[in-house]
């Protein structure tokens, strides 16, 4: 039985990817910060601590493979400059940890998926090209641009070491559970489709059952290396999404525009993001073999929405 290493494990999409791996025989071993115990079988957790440099050696030595997820919730509190510290270092640090643990160690490790994300690309507006960005365009001169970059960066001596690396930059996942999903619900159960800014902005998203399969793929696919974009290839704008996420639970809900001013009073900086339209190709990763589950919104949203529908006040 091969065993997976992973870090940021008990995050969403930790969480959500665990249940695959195992399901598909493997071993999955969690790093965390605290001992924990766990009931399950073939799921372990192990420790690190990064502040301090180290590595449960163990846990490296016996590793196939390593999924590295770790990072503070971009969007989880208001970007002060204490946080974008945080959010920058937890990804970097925590790389930078991994690294030295594999040069200290000897391991059998043979293959790394690193996340990133599509913060990496600028708004649309910097693209002539209307087929969406692909991962050979410019890193964006901003703070997400710039975290990506050197999160993305702080992984590539693995590949000096004979350690296969794909870096998945990871687009808007739709969770049942949580992220960005779950604040579109908020004011569509009450009948409301609340559009973002002009909702022209094209939103990059991915289902995460499709995000976990993607993972795995890259795992177990020698020919995937590099970088890749984990995005739906059916991009929408706002507008279109939340009247759609909406309507799943309103045939009547009414659609109203938060304006951009707003936006920017309550989310300060980070409201650049919410507003930056960014159209991201999934042409490599499809071309490499890969099928999407859930390709189409209307599948992912009738997916993920589905148990909801009985709620619906005229059905």
């Amino acid at each position: 039985m091969q065993k997976v290493l992973i870090t940021g494990g008990t995050g969403m999409v930790g969480q959500s990817l665990t249940n695959l791996l195992l399901a598909k025989g493997y071993e999955v071993v969690v790093l965390t910060r605290q001992k924990k115990q766990s009931s399950r079988a073939h799921f372990s957790y192990a420790q690190w601590d990064i502040g301090n440099g180290w590595i449960d050696p163990t846990a490296i030595a016996e590793a196939d493979y390593i999924i590295h997820l770790a990072g503070e919730g971009v969007a989880d509190k208001r970007w002060s400059v204490a946080r974008k510290k945080a959010i920058l270092d937890s990804r970097v640090d925590t790389s930078a940890l991994i690294v030295k643990s594999l040069k200290e160690h000897p391991n059998k490790v043979k293959a790394i998926v690193a996340a990133s994300a599509i913060g990496w690309y600028g708004p649309d507006n910097k693209k002539s090209s209307q087929s969406g960005f692909v991962e050979t365009d410019p890193v964006d001169a901003s703070f997400l641009g710039d975290t990506c970059k050197r999160w993305e960066e702080s992984m590539y001596p693995v590949k000096e070491m004979g350690i296969r690396l794909a870096t998945i930059r990871i687009g808007i996942v739709f969770n049942k559970k949580g992220g960005a999903l779950a604040e579109f619900i908020k004011p569509a159960r009450f009948g409301a489709a609340a559009i973002l800014g002009d909702g022209k902005q094209m939103v990059s998203w991915i289902h995460q059952q499709d995000l976990n399969r993607l993972i795995l793929f890259a795992l177990e696919q020698e020919q995937v290396a590099g970088v890749y974009n984990a995005v739906a290839p059916d991009p929408v704008d706002n507008a279109t999404l939340t009247k759609a996420i909406a309507q799943r639970f309103h045939t009547w809900a009414i659609p109203f525009h938060v304006p951009s001013f707003i936006l920017k009073i309550m989310l300060g900086e980070m409201s650049v993001e919410v507003l930056k339209s960014a159209k991201v190709s999934a042409a490599k990763i499809i071309a490499t073999g890969f099928i999407f589950d859930y390709a189409s919104m209307d599948d992912a949203l009738d997916d993920l929405l589905i148990s909801n529908w009985s709620s619906r006040s005229d059905h």
